[in-house]
């Protein structure tokens, strides 16, 4: 069994040649969010959830993007609604949020 239930990684990396990017989607203010969101609900520490930063996942051309492990689930989102959802649905209750699902 791995040390987190799940280990969530956002791309926040910011372009310097102004390419398009997850920095310039707000990801690390959703980072933020997520992440305050898991320690208000309890979920945080060992066998719970842990949510990092990443570089560059490159896969800027599909929106902001987080990766939750071990699954290796790639999600995209819009809003604190999407992070919302995928908290409720895949980090408290298992099920993978379909429609914000990348390609793996």
């Amino acid at each position: 069994m791995s040390y987190y239930r799940y280990h969530l990684f956002f791309c926040i990396n910011q372009r310097e040649d102004g390419s398009q990017c997850c920095g310039q989607c707000g990801a690390a203010a959703m980072r933020d969010f997520l992440k305050r969101r898991t320690k208000e609900l309890g979920l945080t520490g060992p066998g719970g959830v842990r949510v990092n930063t990443a570089g560059c996942l490159d896969r800027c051309a599909e929106g902001p993007v987080v990766v939750v492990y071990p699954e290796a689930t790639w999600y995209t989102y819009v809003d604190r609604e999407d992070l919302e959802e995928i908290l409720q649905e895949h980090l408290v209750k298992g099920h993978v949020v379909e429609r914000l699902l990348l390609p793996g």
